[in-house]
């Protein structure tokens, strides 16, 4: 029997930030259209999330989900399905998660949003899905065409590029297009490092970075480049000032089992403590 290989745990961006789509409802106002309140229905969510609460969250988008059938409110059925996607892809459940994703993608033109910030959001979030579930071939066109409408459409310094880039990195690093990888992870740090608090964000580029220089070049040649994006994302966690909020738990128990893997495991002890810590106070 062969042993399988150990490979570093992944961090996807979509992980430690919520998608940020402008709500525009003007344009489904309608006699026969009873739309949904999305940006309560997000609002709502990311109370389940910051505790934690899973089941909660998912009875939550069904609902909302139904109620927006009803209505005829297909706008906000693009968005809870684009929500729906992101759970069901952290929850493991691929087939779902799919279904949502495709779902989503087609209600963009559908209801008029192609081009949009919103469009590109919802693409970024489907190839995240297919890249999970091991499809990166299949995300490739819709990261390239999300990059494209934020690239354009997005200041600089926004943070929503530091996410595309990441995610696009990791599914490029599934096909083995290393050099492009490591040249998004660039300009995800290049964007991070412009926005006030954005240190777990940059920790999380690093590992995924030593994740990189791992399967380009092999954990023994890679050891002290590894070790030098390790280091770097400890400090980054360990930053004096940082908001120990609902976005730092999530991001220290996602960070955690990476420094496991690379054998810090006392990092890995301190950061899941943290995290625990954090979502008790929010229960």
């Amino acid at each position: 029997m062969t042993e399988e290989k150990q490979v570093a745990p992944e961090m996807e961006v979509t992980d430690y930030t919520d998608p940020q789509c402008p709500f525009c409802v003007d344009a489904y106002k309608s006699d026969n259209v009873k739309p949904i309140d999305a940006q309560r229905v997000i609002t709502k969510l990311d109370e389940y999330l910051a505790k934690n609460d899973y089941a909660g969250a998912e009875r939550h988008l069904k609902y909302w989900l139904e109620e927006a059938k009803s209505g005829g409110d297909l706008r906000g059925e693009f968005t809870v399905s684009e929500e729906m996607m992101g759970l069901l892809r952290k929850l493991g459940r691929k087939e779902e998660a799919i279904s949502y994703a495709e779902k989503a993608v087609h209600l963009i033109d559908i209801i008029g949003l192609g081009g949009t910030v919103s469009a590109a959001t919802a693409m970024l979030n489907a190839a995240t899905v297919y890249k999970a579930f091991g499809a990166a071939e299949k995300g490739i066109p819709l990261f390239e065409s999300a990059r494209k409408i934020y690239e354009e459409k997005l200041p600089s310094d926004d943070s929503r590029l530091a996410g595309l880039y990441n995610n696009f990195a990791l599914a490029l690093t599934d096909l083995k297009r290393f050099d492009e990888a490591r040249a998004l992870y660039d300009l995800a740090l290049c964007v991070i490092s412009k926005t006030e608090g954005g240190e777990p964000e940059q920790a999380i580029t690093e590992l995924n970075l030593a994740s990189l220089a791992e399967a380009q070049y092999g954990l023994e040649k890679a050891e002290k480049e590894i070790e030098e994006h390790l280091e770097k994302a400890e400090r980054l966690l360990k930053k004096e000032g940082l908001r120990k909020d609902g976005n730092y738990a999530f991001v220290s128990e996602k960070c955690a089992p990476v420094f496991g893997y690379y054998g810090w495991f006392g990092v890995e002890a301190e950061l899941k403590a943290e995290a625990e810590r954090i979502y008790g106070e929010n229960a």
